[in-house]
């Protein structure tokens, strides 16, 4: 069994979006194009880091917690960003 279907059978992955406040997931990917994907990035969204969401507020921006930094996403980027 490769990595990758691994992944894919250790559950489903979600947006970021979808993730309510106070859980803990981890980061599969940045479905992105590249100028969006290297600003997560330099954000510190990596694969295979842990994110917790402090804030989900429908329908306004998520906080979420990376790396010890408190940052506040927009709807769309956390779209953009699929966890596990």
């Amino acid at each position: 069994m490769s990595a990758e279907e691994r992944e894919s059978s250790a559950g489903p992955h979600v947006p970021l979006s979808l993730v309510r406040a106070g859980s803990r997931v981890r980061l599969v990917s940045v479905q992105a194009g590249r100028g969006l994907a290297k600003r997560l990035a330099d954000m510190g969204f990596v694969p295979g880091d842990e994110i917790q969401v402090v804030s989900n507020g429908v329908p306004g921006p998520l906080v979420v917690l990376v790396k010890g930094s408190r940052l506040v996403l927009g709807r769309g980027m956390a779209e953009k960003i699929l966890v596990k």
